[in-house]
This record gives structure tokens, C-alpha cells and sequence, in this order.
């Protein structure tokens, strides 16, 4: 194995690079050879200047986050910035690719930074439930101001080299390499005799902040927390460096840092971290495995998942072709989608050129023959079996041999839909989410005959679509929709016993989503709800009462909630409140006072308990992997780790028990615990702990 830094000399300016593939991530080797050779390189009388570099895509992704909770190693990288800063002679820093967390800490710390135009920068430490630890929350402000810094660490958000221009972050672009730039930076600085001052002994930039806006501005980031502490520990620590010396700023920081690394929130980040990565490796496929590129593709249908989905491939520079036999629908589909760039656009997101050149990206077609051609063919037609079928066979019959034929659906059968083609391997479920062209997830669905090739083709179309793979087996409703069913049945008969909408959803909102189950099906309209338990046999006695008075959510104005014209966000109704009582009265149940506990509890624990029942069957490869379903596609609340990370921290001899009353309680059998979670409960086991296929 190389040495993870590496250095040479170049006209008496020593080059060192960071060498620790994949991403240079500051694990302890490299910070012990990175400290030994500034220490060396600094005190030869020979050596003018220094360059950090990164070797390979980027220059640093920052902090080995496997190393958290465990004893810390020397150095660490406070006192390798500390190396820097008190050199006689300039650091300079050369950034191409990526700079984030401790890599841009690490520039941080050094004379001057160096970036090519297009790198990107940032501290996403607030994204793992934790704060920059290696000085970001006192350098940060000193180089670019308290507001600017507090919006960066706050928000987690990438700057590009560019930008980080703009901001000083950065002290100059470079026109070519930025190695050669950076190498020429220094020596220049010390041609020229400049002095080029530390950013810990930089105060203007500190001065000159706004406190009013900065206090206004950490008021609106302690509203929008909502329960996650990493931001507001973060505006603390900002503030810090504001109000305090260096040294005690970094003290308090290194103390905020600990609080929150050793905290549940961070863990739980964490784990969604390491899950995401984890999803991505499908088991028994080789990660080697070829896959041909996908140069061009169609979507059949141009609503509202359509459209997104088209989108999904212009924004990833693939030219698509959307296809609906209705030239209105198709129209309509069309605009749609540039409206939402524009809107975009508007909001100085994205620019006009690059809309421009993926609106260009997209074009219409009435014709169905328009998908030859295509290496990826995705059917996002109306949810309805026989609908699905009957387009699929037309697929298999017009596309060429190999193409990956998909379905985008979040209920129905896989199987069913391959039997109508003469490839079934080619065949397999692509679940996007809502809306498609924003939601991260992507539900690959795995058939009986799903070939391997087509479903490595398939993790890697969603690396390309900047989506989170996983994949998942074939039944009703796959993993999130099957598991997000047993809350739909419990808040239901929640409603029935005595509680009513806007506490239920209280509760939810409190426990981190961003909106409660009756708020969600008023958003997506009743009526679609309806439709779905009518084709599975199920009943709902005061969600069908509400669609049969015409109460169908937020596009009529009235559904669980009264919306006034044009409002997004509903208000009790006393009706409703009428109606609920009504439908008790109609079963037979007297209704009680429910608590916020137990109506928590009976929403969360039933998903639990699917989600166990889903890996004894196989459905799910990996606890983890539904943890990252519920992250990225169903509002889990990330800083709460996923379902089945949650129940593991309660502890499943408590879950167990706890689903046993419920089911006491309310005479409902299904909430009984599942035999995988009776037996790791019994064996002091996890969830996330249960293996792979926990049924195999």
C-alpha cells in the first residue's frame, strides 16, 4: 500500500499530496504522514513555500467518519492546522474536484486557497448531526463573514469555486491545473516579499458582520430545526467566533462537536450514511459487473410522474422521449415540465442557458414506435393492472433487443407485468416518488426473472439520475407503500377510537415529519386513497365517508381539513370532527381519550413490524436498506435514523411488548410482533444487526 500523502519539490516549492483513495478522507495515516512532512518540508531552509493537493477526483471529502466514538489518534487536525500556522513560510492550498468538511478545513488553515472554477466546497457536517470540529465555525467567519458563514454551515450547501471567489473563501482561480496554479501563487507571494496573514489572525471580516441580520438570521435557523440540534449547535458555535478569542472559540467548539457526535442524532445520520452506500451493493451482483450507457431513453405517459421522470433524465444531460397517445395530455406535459424549470430558474437555482439545453433535451411524440432506439424505456401510465399489461407487450414488441423495459408503479405486481412480454430478465419496477424530478429515492423492483444485467443497469441509471438506489422484491406495495399501509389502517381506527386528525398529525409533525398522515392525504387527494383500497378489498369507514361527501382534500377545499381558497395548509372542521363521531357511533366504539404516546406509538410500531415481516420474506436485503427507503422517500425524519434504526434504539424487547398491549388493548391481531422481532427480542438482538434475508 502507497503512502496515503506523498510529496516532491518543484523550484524549491514542496508539493504534498493527499493519497488516500477514494476520496482523500482525513483518516489517522494520512493526518500522521501529512503533519510529518509539513513538519520536515517546513524546517528545510531549502523549500520557499508548500502546496496541499489532493490526488485522484478531489482534494479532500473530509473526516473518516468510521473513526467517530473512538479514541481519538495525534495528531488530530486542529494541531496539523496548527503545524501550518506556524510556519515561516506560505501554505498554499490547490482545490480541484471536492472540499468538504475537515478537506476544507484543512485549506482552511493555510495561507491562501487555490480552486479551480468549477470545485465545490463546503462543511456538511450539519447533514451528519454534527459540527465542523476542526475550526470551520472560527476560520469561516474570519475569511468570508459571520452572516455568510452561519448560511454555509448552517444549511450544509456546497459553494463552487467560483463562487467561493466571490465569498473569499477562495484567494484566486486557476486557469489551468490547479496544482501549477497554486504552485505559481506561492511562489510568486514569496517573490514579491507579500505576507500572506493566516485566517486566524483575519478580524475585518468579523467586524464588518450585520449582528442584527446575523441574530435574525440564527432566530430562522433555530425555527427551522424543529427538533435537530446539530443547526442550532451550529449557530452557537458561529456566533462563538463572533464573540470570542480564537483559542476559546475553538475550545467551545471542540466541546459543542463532542456533544453532538455522541448524541442519538448524529448516530442516526450516520447510519444513513453508511446505509445509503450499503443499499447500492446488491447482493450477488459483481460490482464490477458491465453496464451499457444509457445514451437515450423514453417515458410512456406525460402527467405528473411522467413528466418528472423525463426531467430526471434532461437534468442528467440524457435526451428523452415522452410519449402520450393524447396530444392535449402531452401539451400539458410538456409545459408542465418547463414550468418547473422556469419556476427554478426563477429562483436563481438554475440559469437560463442550462434550462434552455435541457428543455431542448426533451421531446414529445404521440407514437409509441419512438421508443426504438431508446436503451431505457419507463412506463408511468395510470396505476392500473390491466392498463400496465397491455403496455408493457407493446414495449417488448417495439423496443430493441436489451432494452431495459421499467414500470414506474408503487403497488402492483412486477411479475404479472414481465409475463406479458417475451423478456421477462429485461423487465423490472422503477418506483419514483413524488415529485419525481425532486424525491431521491428510486425503489428498483426485482422480479422472478429480473436478469442481473438489468438490474446492475439499474442501480447505475439512478447513480446517473443523482438518485438513492435500492432495491427491493416483488409484492404489494414493495417496502415503503406496504409498510406506510399499516400506519394508513392504524391512524384510521385511531380516528374511530377517539382521537382526531389534528392531533394525530401533531404528533407526527412533533416527532420530525413534515407533515401528518391526514395532511398528506388531503395534499394528494382522497379520492386516490380510495381507489387503491378499493382494489385491494379494504375499508376505511371515515376516510369513505369523507370522499363519499365529496370531501376529497385540498383540490375541492375540504377533506380532513378546511382549506380557504388558495391556501396550502388546513384548518379543523368541525364537520369532520361531526362526521368521525358519526362513524364511531355507526361501529359500535365507544370513543376514549387517546394519548400523543400511544398514538405514536400505534402509528410507528405497526410499520416496525411490517418492515420485520419484509425481511423474513426477503423483500428487503438489509434493515438498513428500508431505513434509507423511509429517509429519502416517505419524510422519516433523517435525524431519527429510519424505522428500524429507531425501533433498535428503544430496544425490541420493548417494541415486543409494546405491540402486545396495543393488540391487548384494542382486540387487533395484526399488531402482534412479528416472529423476527419475538425472536431477536428473546436474543437480545437488532434489527440492523438481524443479517441479510433474515428469513434465508
Amino acid at each position: 500500500m502507497s503512502d496515503p500523502v506523498h510529496s516532491r519539490v518543484e523550484d524549491g516549492v514542496a508539493v504534498l499530496t493527499l493519497d488516500n483513495p477514494p476520496v482523500n478522507t482525513l483518516a489517522t495515516p494520512l493526518r500522521q504522514g501529512l503533519d510529518a512532512l509539513l513538519r520536515r518540508h517546513g524546517a528545510d531552509p531549502a523549500i520557499r513555500a508548500i502546496v496541499l493537493a489532493g490526488a485522484g477526483r478531489m482534494f479532500s471529502a473530509g473526516a473518516e467518519m468510521r473513526e467517530f466514538g473512538k479514541p481519538r489518534v495525534p495528531p488530530v487536525l486542529r494541531e496539523i492546522l496548527e503545524t501550518i500556522e506556524g510556519l515561516s513560510k506560505p501554505v498554499v492550498a490547490a482545490i480541484h474536484g471536492r472540499a468538504l468538511g475537515g478537506g476544507l478545513e484543512l485549506t482552511l488553515g493555510c495561507h491562501a486557497r487555490v480552486a479551480d472554477r468549477r470545485a465545490l466546497l463546503g462543511l456538511p457536517e450539519v447533514r451528519r448531526g454534527i459540527l465542523p470540529g476542526g475550526g470551520g465555525t472560527q476560520r469561516l467567519p474570519r475569511l468570508i463573514g459571520g452572516g455568510a458563514a452561519l448560511r454555509m454551515i448552517t444549511t450544509g450547501d456546497t459553494v463552487t469555486g467560483e463562487e467561493a471567489l466571490q465569498l473569499g473563501l477562495v484567494d484566486a482561480l486557476a486557469e489551468g491545473e490547479p496544482v501549477a496554479a497554486a504552485i505559481a501563487f506561492a511562489r510568486a507571494a514569496v517573490e514579491s516579499g507579500r505576507t500572506l496573514v493566516v485566517t486566524r489572525d483575519r478580524t475585518d471580516k468579523l467586524a464588518a458582520t450585520d449582528r442584527a441580520a446575523f441574530d435574525a438570521a440564527v432566530a430562522e435557523v433555530t425555527k427551522r430545526a424543529r427538533g435537530q440540534r446539530a443547526p442550532v449547535l451550529c449557530a452557537e458555535s458561529v456566533r462563538n467566533a463572533l464573540d470570542l478569542p480564537m483559542e476559546k472559540g475553538l475550545d467551545a467548539e471542540r466541546a459543542l462537536f463532542q456533544q453532538l457526535v455522541e448524541g442519538e442524532q448524529s448516530r442516526a445520520l450516520r447510519h444513513l450514511f453508511f446505509a445509503e452506500r450499503e443499499a447500492a451493493k446488491v447482493p450477488g451482483l459483481p460490482r464490477d459487473a458491465a453496464v451499457p450507457p444509457v445514451r437515450r431513453a423514453a417515458v410512456i405517459g406525460a402527467g405528473t410522474m411522467g413528466g418528472g421522470i423525463a426531467m430526471c433524465f434532461a437534468n442528467a444531460g440524457i435526451p428523452v422521449t415522452v410519449i402520450d397517445s393524447d396530444p392535449a395530455s402531452l401539451k400539458r406535459g410538456l409545459e408542465r415540465c418547463a414550468s418547473n424549470w422556469a419556476r427554478t430558474v426563477k429562483g436563481g437555482k438554475l440559469s437560463q442557458e442550462e434550462m434552455d439545453r435541457r428543455v431542448a433535451l426533451m421531446t414529445g411524440s404521440g407514437e409509441l414506435s419512438d421508443i426504438a432506439g431508446a436503451e431505457v424505456v419507463i412506463e408511468a401510465v395510470f396505476e392500473d393492472m390491466a392498463l400496465k399489461e397491455r403496455v408493457l407487450a407493446q414495449m417488448d414488441g417495439l423496443a430493441l433487443p436489451g432494452t431495459l423495459l421499467a414500470s414506474n408503479t408503487s403497488t402492483l405486481d412486477i411479475d404479472r407485468m414481465a409475463a406479458a412480454t417475451k423478456r421477462p430478465g429485461d423487465v423490472l419496477g422503477t418506483h419514483f416518488f413524488s415529485p419525481a424530478n425532486q424525491m431521491k429515492l428510486l425503489e428498483i423492483v426485482r422480479g422472478k426473472d429480473t436478469s442481473g444485467v438489468s438490474l446492475a443497469r439499474a442501480v447505475a441509471l439512478a447513480g446517473l439520475l443523482d438518485k438513492v438506489p435500492v432495491v427491493v422484491g416483488n409484492c404489494d406495495g414493495f417496502v415503503g407503500n406496504r409498510m406506510t399501509a399499516r400506519r394508513g389502517v392504524q391512524a384510521e381506527r385511531l380516528l374511530q377510537e377517539g382521537a382526531l386528525p389534528q392531533q394525530v398529525d401533531k404528533v407526527l409533525t412533533d416527532f420530525g415529519y413534515p407533515m401528518g398522515p391526514f395532511a398528506v392525504g388531503d395534499l394528494a387527494g382522497l379520492d386516490i386513497g380510495a381507489a387503491t383500497r378499493k382494489r385491494r378489498g379494504v375499508v376505511f369507514p371515515v376516510a369513505d365517508a369523507l370522499v363519499a361527501a365529496g370531501r376529497l382534500g385540498q383540490k375541492t377545499g375540504r377533506g380532513y381539513y378546511l382549506y380557504e381558497p388558495g391556501a396550502r395548509r388546513g384548518t379543523p372542521d368541525p364537520e369532520v370532527t361531526a362526521l368521525i363521531e358519526r362513524v364511531s357511533a355507526e361501529q359500535g366504539i365507544a370513543r376514549r381519550a387517546i394519548s400523543d404516546e400511544e398514538i405514536l406509538d400505534r402509528v410507528i410500531l405497526p410499520m416496525v413490524n411490517e418492515g420485520a415481516r419484509i425481511l423474513e420474506e426477503g423483500i428487503a436485503d438489509r434493515a438498513s436498506d428500508i431505513d434509507v427507503v423511509f429517509a429519502h422517500g416517505f419524510g422519516w425524519p433523517a435525524w431519527r435514523g429510519g424505522p428500524m434504526f429507531w425501533a433498535d434504539n428503544i430496544g425490541l424487547a420493548e417494541v415486543r411488548d409494546r405491540l402486545n398491549r396495543y393488540a391487548g388493548i384494542t382486540g387487533d391481531e395484526t399488531l402482534r410482533p412479528a416472529p423476527l422481532i419475538e425472536r431477536l427480542a428473546a436474543e437480545g438482538g437488532t434489527l440492523l444487526g438481524s443479517g441479510q434475508r433474515a428469513a434465508a
